[in-house]
């Protein structure tokens, strides 16, 4: 079978950090322009099986993984932070693991990492939201637990750094703004048509939401300025009152900080509605209960196709 050539790819790599997570190519400022622009996230690291995924297990093979980060935050022009929102946890390499969840990991552009997990399997629910004791990880020397949230309930997170052997931040850099406007629809550059005209020659469509996660208090002196990207599945363009709308892949909401953390009630999951009059109704799921609720706001959003 003919190998592949780098050149075929769409995906070129922008940054890449050390096991120390210090740069050792590209740099953070081609990477944050690259989200800033709409561009896709792919982030691969390197590491051994028995020391990582089974401390138990004879098993000293070394593994490349590479995770997409469906989810991209830019927090005020500086930082980037992205967020797996479809992955099941896998017990590597036989299967599913022991209860079913949203893994939602969060990668900093420094290499510093989170999960939270939200069980999905109706389990005993054994402790009230809080801070909680840093697990031993002793037979993880690699793993340092920074801080613990929520063990015992059915959301818990914890903010985290493992040492990878590298950190390879990849991303597909092809979409194309062609809309933005403020919360009110007024348009600030392009035009809704050339966004219709796109869906119709079957074109994606991705958005940003400029302070989608405003007003959840950070305890930080101000508010941070962030934009949260995500691509939408289904779109609709009302052709007579130039109306565009479209339903987004699942998105998590997490409180803005540089760099971005999960902590007790400072994340969310659900999906957004979006519209070009600056409409986003939001359909959000509480981690700890499941239980739905919505919510409407006005936001100015950034349109992407490719």
């Amino acid at each position: 079978m003919a190998q592949l050539s780098p050149q075929m790819s769409p995906w070129s790599e922008v940054l890449t950090l050390g096991a120390d997570r210090s740069v050792v190519a590209g740099s953070d400022s081609a990477l944050r322009r690259a989200i800033g622009r709409g561009a896709d996230l792919r982030i691969g690291t390197t590491f051994v099986h028995n020391e990582h995924l089974d401390p138990r297990s004879d098993c000293a093979e070394r593994i490349h993984e590479v995770a997409e980060f469906r989810c991209t935050y830019l927090l005020d022009d500086r930082w980037v932070a992205g967020i797996m929102t479809l992955r099941q946890p896998i017990a590597v390499p036989d299967g599913f693991g022991p209860r079913p969840s949203m893994s939602f990991f969060l990668y900093n552009q420094n290499g510093q990492q989170a999960i939270a997990r939200p069980f999905l399997d109706g389990g005993a629910v054994r402790a009230e939201p809080g801070s909680c004791a840093v697990d031993d990880h002793a037979d993880m020397p690699k793993y340092h637990e920074e801080d613990n949230w929520d063990a015992g309930t059915n959301a818990p997170s914890s903010n985290f750094v493992y040492e990878f052997g590298t950190y390879r931040f990849f991303v597909r850099d092809d979409w194309r703004e062609v809309l933005s406007h403020d919360e009110s629809g007024a348009v600030i550059s392009g035009t809704v048509e050339v966004l219709g005209d796109a869906l119709w020659q079957g074109r994606e469509v991705k958005v940003a939401v400029r302070g989608l996660c405003a007003g959840w208090g950070t305890g930080l002196p101000r508010s941070l300025d962030h934009e949260v990207f995500i691509q939408t599945g289904s779109c609709y363009y009302y052709t007579e009152r130039k109306l565009f709308l479209a339903g987004t892949h699942p998105i998590v909401r997490v409180r803005p900080d540089i760099p971005l953390r999960y902590s007790t009630r400072g994340w969310d999951f659900g999906w957004l509605m979006v519209r070009s009059d600056g409409r986003v109704e939001q359909l959000l799921y509480d981690p700890y209960t499941l239980k739905v609720r919505r919510q409407d706001g006005r936001f100015a959003l950034r349109w992407f196709v490719r």
